[in-house]
């Protein structure tokens, strides 16, 4: 068996060295590329070359694009697509509500394609897209912008942490 190891910033392959395994609780540092089914990236680390950092389990990422990852050594490459159940989720109707166009103003127009920040009942920020404008009513949806599409993933794996 081969295995990784870095000096002064060269990477050397030892047989026998044991290399990294994503596992649950893993930190790891990736670099990926997110598209979608046109090409298009919707996300990329490396555009400012700054991977990302997480740990496996910690609820930030979806549990199908960790169970792609599950199993990647340290230096390996994987290219996989997601469903939306897997990703974004599929849009739900529930997200979309109707608001009087006197609500929004010059600093927020109610225009198609707008995206508005509403502060949440905890503080946070949500955004929302402005699809309509039909008379005094606005229509905006609360649904993930990548809701309902699937995504390709090509992941660098940088690092792992146990």
């Amino acid at each position: 068996m081969l295995g990784a190891v870095r000096v002064h910033g060269q990477r050397f392959f030892i047989e026998g060295a044991i290399m990294e395994t994503i596992k649950n609780n893993s930190e790891v540092l990736i670099h990926f590329v997110m598209s979608l089914a046109d090409g298009s990236v919707a996300e990329s680390t490396k555009a400012q070359d700054k991977p990302m950092l997480f740990r496996m389990g910690d609820g930030s990422l979806s549990a199908g694009f960790e169970q792609a990852l599950l199993g990647l050594k340290e230096g390996e490459k994987a290219t996989f697509t997601l469903i939306p159940e897997d990703a974004f989720g599929q849009p739900n109707p529930d997200n979309i509500h109707h608001f009087d166009r006197s609500r929004f103003g010059e600093e927020a127009p109610a225009e198609v394609g707008n995206i508005i920040a509403f502060t949440g009942p905890d503080g946070q920020d949500i955004p929302a897209l402005i699809t309509e404008v039909s008379g005094e009513s606005v229509t905006i949806d609360f649904n993930h912008p990548l809701a309902g599409k699937d995504v390709t993933f090509a992941v660098d794996i940088v690092s792992i942490k146990q």
